[in-house]
């Protein structure tokens, strides 16, 4: 549900239809992520946290929404946080300033596919939310055992839109759904890629793969979280791609803002809301 890590021209699109961000890079999306990883901290980063002096690389750290609330639980770490968009990481830089002052992040610009680290550099590897962007999330997950020192863990959360359900349920809804899915997947992303992380794990030549959900619920007795997320998060993000979807020609106007407005529904008093993340840890055999 972030930013990816691919090649791009410059600091703008892109550099191919197959490593598109979906959900583009504007002052909303960046909002939005970070409202999600807010929302989400104990869920995503509980179990989560790296011993004093460590050496911990944070890949595709986008506008930092994940980076704050990792060098908070692991303050003792050497953090670096990678990502290919310059404008992105000096978000980044400013939101760890405001949030988490004295936090102790190196920034680097660099490509997931070409890291400027040597091998064995680091202990631990996060990724959250950038495989499903990736035409090749093995290869990539297997060009990160390059810098991870033997016997160092990579751990890796991604989303499983295929998870979700509402009430009242909705055609509409389910339809703007797959249609995000649909959109994801003609970028080169998966959108469904959460049910996969122990297999593409394992097939990178990891060694000691577990996974297992991490599944968010919301309904009148969870106002806060239904606001967070529901609304302020997934909702948000398939209104991001209304535009796209349309000029797809993969639905009409009325049927996509019926759609949202269903999916708000389940934020309401009567609604409710189920979405599963998948969170999984691996060691680097060497």
């Amino acid at each position: 549900m972030e930013t990816a890590t691919t090649a791009r021209d410059g600091d703008g699109a892109p550099a191919g239809a197959a490593a598109g961000y979906v959900h583009g890079y504007s002052v909303r999306e960046a909002r939005r992520l970070g409202d999600q990883a807010d929302a989400l901290a104990e869920l995503l980063h509980g179990g989560t946290s790296y011993p004093a002096g460590s050496r911990v690389l944070e890949v595709g750290c986008g506008v930092g929404a994940q980076t704050v609330h990792l060098v908070a639980r692991s303050p003792g770490a050497h953090v670096t946080a990678v990502d290919v968009s310059a404008a992105s990481l000096a978000r980044a830089r400013a939101r760890v300033a405001a949030e988490r002052p004295g936090a102790r992040v190196a920034w680097c610009r660099a490509d997931l596919y070409d890291l400027p680290f040597g091998a064995g550099a680091l202990d631990h590897v996060f990724v959250c939310f950038v495989l499903e962007h990736l035409p090749d999330p093995v290869g990539a997950l297997a060009g990160l055992r390059r810098v991870l020192r033997p016997g160092g863990t990579v751990t890796v959360v991604e989303g499983d839109h295929g998870s979700a359900f509402l009430h009242p349920d909705s055609a509409h809804a389910r339809a703007v759904i797959a249609h995000q899915v649909a959109l994801q997947a003609a970028a080169g992303g998966d959108a469904l890629i959460g049910r996969r992380l122990r297999p593409l794990l394992a097939a990178a030549g990891y060694a000691g793969v577990a996974a297992g959900p991490r599944t968010v619920y919301t309904d009148r007795d969870r106002p806060g979280l239904a606001e967070a997320f529901t609304r302020d998060t997934f909702t948000a993000m398939m209104a991001s791609v209304r535009d796209e979807a349309v000029a797809a020609g993969l639905a009409t106007p009325a049927d996509w803002d019926r759609g949202v407005a269903d999916l708000l529904r389940a934020a309401g008093p009567d609604g409710t809301f189920h979405y599963t993340f998948f969170k999984a840890t691996a060691v680097n055999p060497g």
